[in-house]
């Protein structure tokens, strides 16, 4: 069943769009001033880091892997020193974090100068973005906003890959249906970041999808023998036994650290009011679980319910169910609120601009000693979830036969 959608606007409509819109640009404005406001080291004003960010350590990585030293990737010590030395002793402690899969990625990026590598990067991948959005014809005004959104800018400032990881996913979820060995491939390459991808196996096991299941296995194993033939196969010895427990410790450290500021997971959330790990992750395992039981019930065969409206539910719900994510992945969460702006049975205007503007205050609060980040996908997936069964429900009720 088809969600009502707007037809016309109102002056409160396009004064509150404007109004949005202008926040959000001048918001941008302020935080890539910044970014690029260099003092003599070259670190940026916003981050005291260089102004890639988090981009420098795919580019280094990979050159690290170009002139034969991948294995340095895998011992902190010396990945740290390595970057000093390439970049900065003044630079801020930095981990590898990535499945050694990204080098696929990484390595012709590597062979540019970090600025062009990184520009490249950007505009790629909000370009992979918008290719993936287009099959659901939410029309080219809703596909600006969403390229343009401030989900997207953030990502950008922390030189992240949220634009790529949303694109797989949600460009997988849109083309299942109709081209499932493509959405498979996408699902595949989405391996790069798999804890985004918990909720995808249950979809297409849902959905009967077996052609899809099949090509995403098919391309992981395709990626993991090709990384192990281009750096050698210790590189998943090495990520499994160092990288992994790395971030775990990462994920689990006493709360409040820097980077947890702008975490947006049940997990994080727990962690921020006192909860001890043990009871963080069944908090989290609780939010888990419901989640794969919503995308279970949304991918069904037979239900009413827009495919629009399962793939930018299943893309919220994907930060719900994963304990490790940050404002830079909830471009998905930007793909929703888009869509339920247009809708006759959307949110309250005031609350879908605040859901808008989110990645750019969202660590103002944390800052303040409030952690409620988690709060926007929550109130998102509900709202979603309510709208759809609502409507659902009206469905059945009205084609069961009339016992007059």
């Amino acid at each position: 069943m088809e969600p009502n959608w707007i037809r016309s606007r109102s002056l409160l409509d396009v004064a509150m769009v404007t109004v949005v819109s202008m926040i959000g640009i001048w918001m941008a404005e302020v935080y890539l001033s910044m970014l690029w406001n260099l003092d003599g080291r070259g670190f940026s004003e916003l981050s005291h880091r260089l102004p890639y960010w988090d981009f420098t350590n795919l580019w280094a990585g990979s050159r690290m892997a170009i002139d034969g030293h991948v294995a340095v990737l895998f011992d902190v010590d010396a990945y740290r020193a390595a970057l000093r030395a390439m970049f900065s002793p003044d630079l801020q402690n930095q981990e590898w974090s990535y499945p050694p899969s990204i080098l696929l990625l990484g390595v012709p990026l590597a062979t540019l100068p970090i600025l062009p590598a990184y520009l490249t990067w950007t505009v790629g991948t909000v370009l992979c973005l918008w290719l993936a959005i287009r099959p659901l014809k939410l029309g080219t005004a809703l596909e600006l906003a969403i390229v343009l959104s401030p989900a997207v800018i953030w990502n950008s400032v922390f030189g992240q890959n949220g634009a790529l990881t949303t694109a797989l996913l949600i460009g997988g979820l849109a083309v299942a249906p109709r081209r499932p060995v493509l959405a498979g491939i996408l699902f595949g390459l989405l391996t790069i970041k798999p804890h985004l991808g918990i909720l995808v196996p249950f979809c297409l096991l849902a959905s009967g999808n077996w052609r899809a299941i099949l090509a995403a296995i098919g391309t992981a194993v395709a990626i993991a023998v090709a990384t192990g033939l281009f750096f050698g196969f210790d590189v998943w010895r090495l990520f499994l036994t160092e990288t992994r427990p790395l971030m775990t410790a990462i994920m689990e450290a006493p709360y409040p650290q820097p980077y947890q500021y702008n975490a947006i997971t049940v997990f994080f959330t727990a962690r921020a009011i006192g909860l001890g790990l043990a009871a963080a992750y069944g908090v989290q395992a609780i939010a888990t679980v419901v989640s794969i039981a919503v995308a279970v019930w949304l991918w069904w065969p037979g239900r009413q319910v827009s495919h629009q409206e399962r793939v930018a539910l299943t893309a919220v719900l994907a930060i719900l169910a994963t304990p490790y994510g940050y404002t830079y992945d909830t471009i998905g969460l930007a793909v929703a609120v888009a869509m339920l702006a247009t809708m006759t049975s959307r949110p309250p205007r005031l609350i879908l601009a605040v859901c808008w503007l989110w990645p750019f205050v969202g660590h103002f609060f944390t800052w303040g000693g409030y952690c409620v980040a988690v709060l926007v996908p929550l109130f998102l997936a509900a709202w979603m979830l309510f709208s759809v069964w609502t409507r659902s429900r009206k469905a059945e009720v009205s084609a069961e036969p009339s016992l007059a």
